[in-house]
């Protein structure tokens, strides 16, 4: 009796020692999400940002070296419908608030009419303000140099965005302000960019004598900008950022989000043209 009760005993013993180092193995880096263990974030953020993120990606890898940054960069609508036919997606930067609004539960049902729930509650902040403006090509040869002068006859192409992105959207409203939308339409004076950046290629390769971008891709593309819009032109350009419940890193997804509000990271915003959100 004695030996069995021994052998058993041993058996137990065993068992929980292969047990325990289960556990241990499960808990090596790496292995199971735990500080240290290689994260990849997917963000999808407007074409207007591609040049500062990817210079915080840089920033960011020296401080957080275990987190791989993979960017998306689009206009804010197609990157809305890549996140609803669930493009995986961990944190989500629209130019504009239409397009988050679309993906938020709590937002207006007449924005968000499909009753879409992606945002993660508590996650959502207003991030950057941007600005529209009127930018011409080097020379400037259609002396376009305010937004007035593109309902004269000196205007041949203007160059917007599509109506579905949001600098087309802040173009349009402004144009309809001013009265002009509808006439320069009609005129077959405005060829249209998918985003921001079609844009504003256009007016560098003079393709355009002016085109309505972002301050910051002005910047970045070193044209001439001629006139900036007033809040009487258009509304405020506010960048919102979320992180979404479909992620696969929330945790992760929100550190960096709240490594994007540093003084740090507002320095580079700033540079180009950015403010920080009032």
């Amino acid at each position: 009796m004695m030996k069995k009760i021994t052998a058993g005993l041993l058996i137990c013993a065993a068992g929980m020692a292969v047990l325990a180092g289960c556990g241990q193995k499960e808990a090596e880096p790496g292995t199971d999400g735990t500080a240290g263990s290689p994260v990849t974030l997917h963000i999808f953020a407007a074409a207007s940002m591609t040049e500062t993120l990817e210079e915080i990606r840089t920033m960011y890898q020296k401080m957080a070296p275990d987190v791989t940054l993979v960017f998306n960069f689009d206009s804010s609508g197609t990157l809305k419908t890549q996140i609803q036919e669930g493009a995986e997606c961990d944190l989500f930067i629209s130019a504009a608030q239409k397009q988050m609004n679309q993906l938020d539960i709590t937002a207006d049902p007449e924005v968000n009419e499909e009753g879409l729930d992606f945002v993660l509650e508590g996650s959502r902040i207003d991030l950057l303000e941007n600005k529209v403006v009127l930018v011409v090509p080097e020379g400037n040869p259609a002396g376009i140099e305010h937004f007035a002068d593109l309902g004269k006859d000196r205007l041949t192409l203007l160059a917007l965005g599509n109506e579905d992105v949001p600098v087309g959207q802040y173009s349009a409203e402004l144009l309809k302000n001013m009265g002009l939308f509808s006439d320069l339409e009609a005129d077959g004076k405005i060829t249209y960019g998918s985003n921001v950046k079609e844009v504003t290629t256009q007016v560098s390769e003079g393709a355009a004598d002016a085109g309505i971008i972002y301050a910051t891709d002005a910047f970045s593309a070193g044209l001439m900008v001629v006139e900036e819009a007033g809040k009487d032109l258009c509304k405020q350009v506010i960048y919102p950022a979320a992180v979404l419940k479909t992620a696969q890193n929330p945790d992760e997804a929100q550190a960096f989000l709240d490594y994007l509000q540093t003084d740090e990271c507002m320095e580079v915003f700033h540079e180009v043209g950015f403010s920080r959100a009032p």
